[in-house]
């Protein structure tokens, strides 16, 4: 199994560099292929910050990468619960936390409104 970096993310989802695009679809479509929770984070941070996509994009880009059968996800739970509370306004770190935590009987956090959520 290989893992891949945020920036082959971020080229896939972009197609902002040809050779680069090429050679992360390259990648992607060879399989043996996993993306970490932590990757998520990021390349949604940078999409977000360096892109300007809005959460709606970044969710559907997301779901698309979740499709491709040869890309599973290190946190096959986590990600898909935090891309759709991302969609209904959720911020996605927070998101992808709550969703990660699931099972435990508390998310400690001095974040008031993200431990209001954790209890609902």
């Amino acid at each position: 199994m290989r893992a891949i970096d945020t920036n082959v993310i971020v080229r896939f989802l972009t197609h902002d560099d040809k050779r680069q695009t090429d050679a992360a679809r390259a990648a992607i479509s060879a399989g043996d292929i996993v993306v970490a929770a932590t990757m998520h984070l990021e390349a949604e941070w940078v999409l977000r910050s360096a892109y300007s996509f809005e959460p709606t994009q970044i969710a559907d880009s997301f779901q698309g990468l979740g499709a491709c059968r040869r890309l599973p996800s290190r946190s096959p739970q986590g990600s898909p619960q935090a891309i759709g509370w991302m969609r209904q306004g959720m911020d996605f770190a927070d998101a992808l936390h709550l969703a990660e935590a699931e099972g435990c009987s508390v998310l400690l956090s001095f974040d008031q409104k993200l431990s209001r959520l954790a209890t609902t």
